[in-house]
This record gives C-alpha cells, structure tokens and sequence, in this order.
C-alpha cells in the first residue's frame, strides 16, 4: 500500500514537474533583443562595447542595430556621412557582440523612411514623390531590386547574423505617384505594398538570409497575407496602444506567421525637454504579457532616438540642400532604468509591476532608502505633456506646468544617492532641461500672442536672457554627461539644436530694440 501510494505522489510530482516546464518554456522568449538607433545620436566605438555588455549581463541576446549612414560603404560611399564607423570598427563590434553572446541583425531600409538615401541625386530617380522623399516608388520594382541588392550586400557582408531586417513600416505614401495609382486602380493598394516587399525579400533570400518586418502595414492589409513570403518575420511594434491599432490581428495569427513584439524605451511623445517614463512602463507591463500569451518567438526594445521626420531645405528644382530631423530626443545613457526593467519583463511570467520596480531599483541602483524609492516613483509616474499653442493638449497651461516640474526638481534633489550617481544625474539633467524649456515657452507664447508690442519687447528679451545663461550651464553639464558616450560633434549639434529656437526668438526681439 505504501509503495502504491509512493507510486501515485510521485507520477503527480512528475507531471506537475512536467507541467511547470511546459509552462516555463513559453514565459521565455528565444529572442530577446534590443535595438539601437544610430541615426541622429553616434555613439562612440567604446561607449557600444560597453553597452553590449550590459546588454549581455541583461539576457540580451540579440542587438538590431539601424546603422544607417554611418555605415562605411564601399560601393554605395554616396550614403556614408561624416558620423561613419571604419570597417574595422563595424567588424570589431560586431565581433565583440558576438564573444558575448548577442546576434547583431542589421535593418535596412528600403521602402519608407529612406531620405537618408533618396536625398542623394544618384538614388533620387527610386523616390515616390519629387519632394516629399520619405519613400520608393514600388512600382520602380527592378531598379529598386539592383539598389537594394548592392546596399544588402555591402552591409550583409559584414553581419553573419541569419536575419536581415528591411524595414517597411509608415509607406504613408503608398498610391500616390501617377503610375501607382493606375495599379491602385486596377489592383488594390495592398498589391503595391505586397509586390514591392516580396521583391526585396527575394533578394535577402538570395543572400541566404532570412527577412524581417515591421508588420504595420500588413496589418492594414491582412487580406493579402497569404500573398507574402512564407519566410519572412513580422515585428509587431506597439508603443503603448490596443492590440488591434494598425489592422486586425487574428487574421496574421490564423495565417500561422512567425512574430516579434516591440515595445519602446524612447518613442513619441518623448523629445529633448520630455521623457514620458510612465509611458513605457505601462508599455512593458502591457503590451509584454500579451506578446508572450500570443507566443510570440522573440521581443525586441526599440529605441528611436528620433521620430524618422525630416525638414528640408531646398534649391532649385526641389533640390536638396540639407536635411534636419525633425525630434531629437535625450540620449540612450539617462534610460538605464527602463532597460533593466525589460530584461525584467521578458524573464519572468507575471507583468511587471512598475511602482514596485522603480521603487526597488532606487533601492538596489542608488541605495536610497525605501521610502525615497517611493518618491523617486511619484516623479517618474508624473505625466509629461507636449506643449501645444502656450498649454498642453488636456489644457493645463505652461505656468501650472513649470510649476509641476518645478517641485518634481525639489524633490528629485532631495534623494541622496549612495552609489551610480552618474546615472542619477542624468535623471536630474532631463527635468532641469524641460523646466528651462518651459520657462523658455511661457516667453514665447507672450510672444506670440495678441497682446504682444513693441513696448514688451525688452522685459520678454531679459527674461529670455536668463533662460539662455541657464542654458549654458545645461550644455556644460550635457557635454560632461555625454562625453565618450556620444561623439563631440554630436553633443555639440544636440546642445545648439536644443536651445535654436530661444536663439532666434533673441534675434527678433533684439530687432524689436533698434
């Protein structure tokens, strides 16, 4: 009897051993990724081994670096600007990664968000539109297939990695050129999207790679789904919103594709002088535990250390002179927190609880106590607000605004951390940086509003006086923060882009003067 009862706990353990296996194996997520957006913020060649380790000690195991034009083409040398790594440098990094244990995939892309590429007057004749040059003609199939195969090439050349992403979300102007309003007409609009795509699949197949996606637009279009290659991965990307935002989703899951998830450490409504950290962690917290329940195969972080939009100048004939992006937002290094909170996040089979994650990292990163931990939560969960026609979009005004962030900077000041206060001090910098800006935006909307004359101009020029002495200790304490992580030229672009519109605000007041 007591054999046959030894038998039956023990077939019960077994199979709940079983259980909790099965179970964990579809908490964990075979890819587990980060990607690192080199487009308007370089970082210097040790500041990314150095992030890559980091990377590591998280469970990262794969990197989707967008390179952009600071990769060294050979061929393409057109697109390589003055921020450009060596080639020795891409192959050491890349090495590096590797000795770690961490994939490096480039993405490329060759459908939408190409100015980088269509700015240039060799590659111009691919672009959709004669100004607007965000994105390739799809009908141009051929001429785009010979571009992007050399560009694939170059840049497969040097990343071993099975994976090769292409891009392909926000085609905002899908139809709009006259040719591909004819195959509109007579096709659909998903049959441009989808016979563009397949092409530059084909030529990542033919290298022996394996293609991946940003799945918005297919969501648009899920009826063309079974149109598409069987082989391509799709990065479902959701920054914060429902699960069905772009198109419905169950139509792709039925189709059997293969997703990634992506949620966001920097994304809208993020700028120089706004983090929106409560809006990430609800992110994660959100959006992480659907992608798992979904099984999805893989997670990756996006990072954007710009929105992808550009201004331009022009000459004649549509000519481009220059280009500027259009949002910056604070550099990688000040948004440690968020990162530790996804290699939480994707490592455990429960949501993450943001208050009690903010809470115990103040306790664990800076050795605050735990009820500084709690106020260190009450600033980072305090919404940010954009800053629209002198109030933000619920209606508070940029006085009430300044006045919030100013007591979030009392009592950040008054936390006492005991160790990684460099770190701290990046949190310290970006509330000092919106408060300034705030106090900057209540000058001009004075400025701008009815009741400005010439009699107010010196009283707003001497407040605007002030506002710009603070801003250059801001720029020294930037510059000392960023030093090594991002190249000198970048910090000094950063700092003269942040404050460019108190500069020519001065310049029109001080025109008031004479």
């Amino acid at each position: 009897m007591k054999k046959q009862l030894f038998q039956i706990i023990f077939v019960l353990a077994f199979g709940l051993f079983q259980v909790a296996t099965v179970f964990s194996q579809k908490q964990e997520f075979a890819i587990r990724g980060f990607h690192l957006d080199l487009r308007s913020e370089v970082m210097t060649m040790p500041a990314l081994k150095a992030f890559a380790k980091e990377l590591a000690d998280l469970k990262i195991n794969i990197l989707v670096m967008e390179w952009e034009a600071t990769f060294p083409y050979e061929q393409n040398a057109t697109l390589t600007n003055k921020y450009a790594y060596k080639p020795q440098e891409i192959k050491d990094i890349i090495q590096y990664c590797a000795n770690l244990g961490i994939d490096v995939i480039p993405i490329h892309h060759c459908f939408g968000h190409v100015e980088w590429i269509l700015r240039h007057n060799r590659y111009r004749y691919l672009s959709e539109d004669k100004k607007e040059i965000s994105q390739v003609c799809p009908v141009k199939i051929e001429e785009a297939k010979t571009v992007f195969r050399s560009l694939f090439k170059e840049m497969a050349a040097y990343h071993p990695s099975q994976y090769f992403h292409i891009g392909g979300d926000e085609t905002y102007l899908l139809g709009s050129c006259d040719k591909c309003k004819e195959k509109v007409a007579k096709e659909g609009k998903s049959k441009l999207f989808v016979d563009y795509i397949k092409a530059m699949c084909e030529v990542v197949t033919e290298m022996g790679k394996t293609p991946v996606l940003w799945a918005d637009i297919i969501l648009k279009y899920p009826e063309a789904i079974n149109d598409m290659p069987k082989n391509v991965i799709y990065v479902d990307w959701n920054y914060g919103w429902k699960t069905n935002y772009f198109g419905d989703m169950q139509k792709l899951f039925d189709a059997g594709v293969t997703f990634w998830g992506a949620p966001s450490l920097r994304s809208s409504p993020d700028n120089m002088y706004l983090t929106s950290w409560i809006t990430h962690f609800n992110n994660q917290k959100d959006f992480i535990p659907f992608a798992r329940k979904s099984d999805y195969k893989g997670m990756i972080m996006t990072s954007w250390s710009t929105s992808g939009l550009y201004g331009f100048s022009y000459d004649q004939g549509w000519e481009i002179l220059d280009m500027e992006q259009v949002r910056n937002v604070y550099p990688l290094n000040g948004f440690r927190m968020l990162l530790e909170a996804y290699s939480k996040s994707i490592s455990q089979p429960e949501p993450l609880n943001p208050e009690q994650f903010v809470t115990e990292y103040a306790q664990t990163r800076f050795g605050l106590t735990n009820e500084e931990g709690k106020t260190l939560w009450q600033i980072i969960s305090k919404p940010q607000e954009v800053v629209r026609k002198g109030k933000s979009p619920t209606g508070i005004s940029i006085t009430d605004m300044a006045g919030q962030t100013k007591i979030l900077c009392d009592l950040l000041y008054q936390l006492n951390p005991q160790k990684n206060r460099t770190e701290f001090s990046h949190l310290k910098l970006m509330l000092d940086i919106r408060l300034n800006y705030l106090r900057f935006k209540e000058i001009e909307t004075v400025y701008e509003s009815d009741s400005f004359n010439r009699s107010k101009a010196k009283e707003l020029l001497n407040k605007l006086e002030v506002v710009l002495a603070e801003e250059k200790k801001l720029d020294n304490r930037f510059t000392l923060l960023q030093k090594g992580f991002l190249t000198d030229k970048g910090i000094t672009e950063l700092n003269t882009m942040r404050k460019k519109k108190m500069i020519v605000l001065k310049d029109f007041l001080s025109a008031q003067l004479q």
